[in-house]
């Protein structure tokens, strides 16, 4: 077999997997989006904007217990894919890692709840919302990512997640019922890492073993650098809404905020799987005219519906979500550009700066952002200019940010992307 066939075989497969992860993660939130405009009608502003804070505090905690392994992890199973010994002591040093920080994350969230008086008044919806998130960080994407099998871990996640989003619908009737949400959730996610953790042993003879606990400290030292890029990320994504409902004096305004959010984080969300289905084929291939490709081919699409949802924003909150949530167009539109600049940001991200040997400053151009976002967080506080609108501003601003960041390195160090520099890039 040549080496175009070759190409063209191994391309094959990341179409496959790129299909199969889009298919996972984005019907994570797809099905969150289509019960939006149910829960927003059901619960109202004021309700909603609770269940939004709670979502967003979630978001720390998630990013906490999952601690980078999505991308450490799947470049090490991607290495090390025919050693089912090593793959399974990595799968249990992995889960062993999480318990860990899931329970430091538990007593963080009682504190918070008893120094936050608008959390302890719902402490035990957002000690659901913890165990949902808990379990769905339990969930061995990683591994299937890494062995190029997402097919597998797909259907059976994303069967479990339609059925009980029609569940919302059956069950959901008024606002005393907001728990229910983050309820369904708990069983959803239960049932899904059971099934996926029995395939993983009868099927792939992946399963728990005796692990020491140096393995497991390693496993997380190894994540490390993962982890400060997605917590870093968090500060500029989650905050927003929990500054909002901790300021403001009806939760009307965090709803508003979050319905916006919620487009937003949709639309990023139908992106990201490009490029973490990216990552493994390009640090095995270093293929950067795909990068190329890809986004000569999919930005005039971006920039297009950013344009058209721009121009009918407000009607377009009004019948989504509701008449009452008419003014989340204000914060809808001011974040657009997030949209805009998403997909590139992410695909110059780790998909091309690894195999560069650069992966450093994928980490680096986040926590600039987020020192950017800090800053600029303060002094709104000082001149006293804190509002959705403001916040919805300084995302946009923080992920432009981070995406010129990223281009000026790939630009600056673009001789390494020739074939002839495969060793330069894989020994800085």
């Amino acid at each position: 077999m040549n080496l175009r066939a070759k190409m063209n075989g191994k391309r094959g497969v990341l179409l496959k997997n790129t299909m199969m992860l889009y298919i996972l993660q984005f019907s994570t939130y797809f099905f969150g989006f289509i019960v939006v405009p149910y829960e927003t009608r059901v619960l109202g502003p004021v309700l909603y904007g609770m269940v939004g804070a709670a979502m967003a505090a979630m978001i720390y905690f998630q990013n906490v217990i999952d601690f980078g392994f999505i991308l450490s992890g799947t470049a090490d199973v991607a290495l090390h894919r025919e050693d089912k010994k090593y793959l399974s002591h990595l799968f249990t040093a992995v889960v062993w890692g999480k318990v860990l920080l899931a329970a430091v994350c538990a007593v963080v969230l009682a504190v918070l709840c008893q120094l936050i008086a608008v959390w302890g008044d719902y402490a035990g919806f957002y000690f659901l919302y913890f165990i949902s998130i808990f379990l769905g960080s339990l969930m061995p994407d990683y591994l299937y990512r890494g062995l190029e099998q997402m097919e597998i871990i797909t259907v059976r996640a994303v069967c479990i997640k339609a059925f009980f989003t029609v569940m919302i619908f059956v069950f959901l009737r008024d606002e005393t019922q907001y728990w229910l949400i983050p309820l369904l959730n708990i069983i959803g996610n239960g049932v899904a890492f059971f099934g996926v953790y029995l395939h993983l042993k009868r099927k792939m003879g992946i399963g728990f073993c005796r692990v020491t606990l140096r393995e497991v400290f390693s496993t997380l030292r190894d994540s490390l650098p993962f982890f400060y890029s997605r917590i870093a990320t968090t500060v500029y994504t989650a905050t927003n809404t929990i500054v909002l409902n901790i300021i403001s004096g009806t939760g009307a305004v965090t709803g508003y905020y979050t319905s916006a959010d919620k487009l937003i984080t949709t639309a990023k969300s139908g992106m990201s799987p490009i490029s973490d289905s990216m990552y493994p084929y390009m640090v095995k291939n270093r293929d950067f005219r795909l990068i190329r490709k890809s986004l000569m081919l999919l930005m005039p699409l971006i920039l297009v519906g950013c344009v058209v949802v721009g121009i009918f924003a407000r009607p377009l909150c009004s019948w989504f979500f509701g008449p009452e949530f008419a003014d989340a167009a204000h914060v809808l539109r001011v974040m657009l550009p997030v949209v805009v600049v998403i997909l590139p940001s992410y695909i110059l991200g780790f998909p091309t700066l690894s195999p560069m040997g650069l992966a450093k400053h994928a980490n680096y151009s986040t926590i600039v952002g987020s020192v950017f976002y800090l800053v600029v967080m303060v002094i709104l506080f000082a001149t006293n200019h804190v509002s959705m609108v403001t916040l919805g501003l300084l995302t946009s601003a923080t992920e432009v940010l981070i995406f010129l960041y990223r281009l000026v390195v790939v630009w600056h160090y673009r001789d390494r992307m020739r074939p002839d520099n495969r060793e330069e890039g894989e020994a800085t």
